[in-house]
């Protein structure tokens, strides 16, 4: 029996979330596992998911002075190794090539983890004058990372899809700006397309990007209560500009040396957007990314199946020349119970049922996903109506979201409170830190679980005075979970 026949979600997203995952993964189409452990192979509904989002930001990015290039997969260890902090940040995971055919190659060259080590040497060759500056590039890419953990589709894999964003100004000040203004477009991209309310902060000292200044994250937290880093943007000061000689001359014809950024999301989103809406009956997508945001199942019986195929296809031309995203589903060989099983899975939003009733009476039966509200509509203004119901749903799974991450939030003031309350209920847990990582370690030794972010304002005041794992002096909120 093919994946398209196995309808039915066998695990429970409530007692077993991992197999429940990898199994809507599976069954709706988006993935596969590759024959190489680590790896998986996006499959067309899979990689439709990523397009769209790719193409959100994409034009976020172009209209805020992007443009995109790329740059080899391959980078010589020589240029890896003049950021020192990258070097040491992805020595255990990078992917190493030695031989090229049979031949032993002069240089290693490391499959890209990241690539500021190979984009800042061209950024300062491109770099003169500060009429040069801003520079921002952008590239869409894979990336490698040589991790020994469990595959978990799009939210871990050795290789996964992303886009880097790296950029060089003037100023510190233009720097920063830039970081928050990526920062709020990931934001943007999962609160307004992907219906995942986030919070957002920055990582503490000890877990920023190799050799930033500053990393921001926005972090998602998951319906199994863990949190998941869903899109960084780092504040690089001016370590990579001086190890890469990105400098320039000002105004006064006075060399300077820039401040640069880099920021990033990967198909990690796309694991997120499943385990955040999805049940026990498939895949959940809200409609503003869904492949197909509608599926006409027409029920006939013998005697009405013309005129019902008819009024169902005179729908579905409106709606396609409208810019929906709609399927018409008119098989022979399925019933409509099964149709209704198979688009419910593959995570279609809005279903029309078109019966003869729904002929005679010129109006259409809509069902939502995922909560099965069946509304009729006239069909002389469903092009208009369909809108609203895309409107509706979207809100659903938004609120449902919201009131998840909403009621798990808590705070604990001492190690006893942080493990009892992250061990009973999951979610993030805020307590007073005193800076010092090995308060982190201590919990991560007990219950796997570390400091997520801390507030993004360095002048906030703490959630108390005293460290909640160590009891020294706060000096700032840490926010701890487990995470994927």
């Amino acid at each position: 029996m093919s994946d398209e026949q196995e309808l039915g979600i066998t695990e429970s997203k409530e007692h077993s979330p991992g197999e429940w995952y990898a199994e809507v993964v599976r069954k709706a189409g988006l993935a596969d596992y590759a024959p190489m452990g680590g790896f998986i192979i996006t499959r067309p509904r899979g990689y439709a998911l990523w397009e769209t989002i790719r193409d959100h930001l994409d034009g976020w990015f172009k209209e805020t002075g992007v443009d995109n290039a790329y740059f080899p997969l391959f980078v010589p260890e020589s240029y890896l190794e003049r950021e020192k902090d990258i070097v040491e940040g992805f020595d255990p995971e990078v992917a190493w090539v030695t031989k090229g055919g049979h031949d032993e190659l002069e240089e290693r060259l490391a499959v890209r983890p990241t690539s500021e080590s190979i984009i800042a040497p061209f950024m300062a060759r491109w770099t003169r004058s500060h009429r040069d500056l801003p520079l921002r590039l952008n590239q869409w890419c894979s990336v490698v990372r040589w991790e020994a953990t469990e595959t978990k589709p799009f939210f871990r894999t050795k290789e996964f899809l992303w886009q880097e964003g790296h950029t060089a100004h003037e100023t510190e000040d233009e720097a920063w700006d830039e970081t928050m203004l990526r920062l709020d477009q990931y934001e943007r991209l999962f609160e307004e397309e992907l219906a995942v309310p986030i919070m957002r902060g920055r990582k503490p000292p000890h877990d920023k990007f190799p050799g930033a200044d500053m990393t921001t994250t926005v972090e998602a937290l998951m319906p199994d209560g863990k949190s998941v880093q869903s899109a960084t943007s780092h504040y690089l000061g001016q370590s990579f500009a001086e190890a890469f000689d990105i400098t320039f001359l000002d105004a006064n014809e006075e060399e300077n040396v820039a401040h640069t950024t880099s920021w990033g999301l990967s198909w990690r989103a796309l694991g997120a957007l499943i385990m955040t809406h999805s049940d026990d009956q498939g895949l959940v997508l809200p409609p503003t990314v869904a492949p197909t945001q509608v599926a006409i199942v027409p029920i006939w019986q013998e005697n009405t199946k013309d005129e019902v195929l008819q009024y169902a296809a005179g729908i579905a031309a409106e709606l396609e020349d409208a810019g929906v995203g709609v399927t018409l589903d008119d098989r022979d060989e399925r019933n409509p119970g099964f149709k209704f099983n198979e688009h419910e899975l593959n995570g279609v939003p809005v279903r029309f049922e078109i019966g003869p009733d729904e002929v005679e009476d010129g109006r259409v039966t809509v069902v939502h996903r995922p909560d099965g509200e069946t509304v009729e509509e006239e069909r002389a203004g469903i092009v208009g109506a369909v809108s609203d119901h895309f409107d509706e749903v979207y809100d659903k799974l938004y609120a449902a979201a919201e009131e998840n991450l909403e009621q798990n939030v808590r705070e604990a003031h001492s190690p006893e409170d942080i493990l009892g309350t992250i061990g009973r209920y999951g979610g993030y847990v805020k307590t007073p830190w005193c800076g010092d990582e090995a308060c982190e370690t201590a919990i991560k030794e007990e219950i796997a679980a570390e400091i997520v972010m801390v507030p993004l304002d360095r002048d906030e005041e703490p959630a108390g005075d005293e460290c909640g794992v160590c009891g020294d002096d706060a000096e700032e909120t840490a926010y701890f979970a487990k995470s994927y």
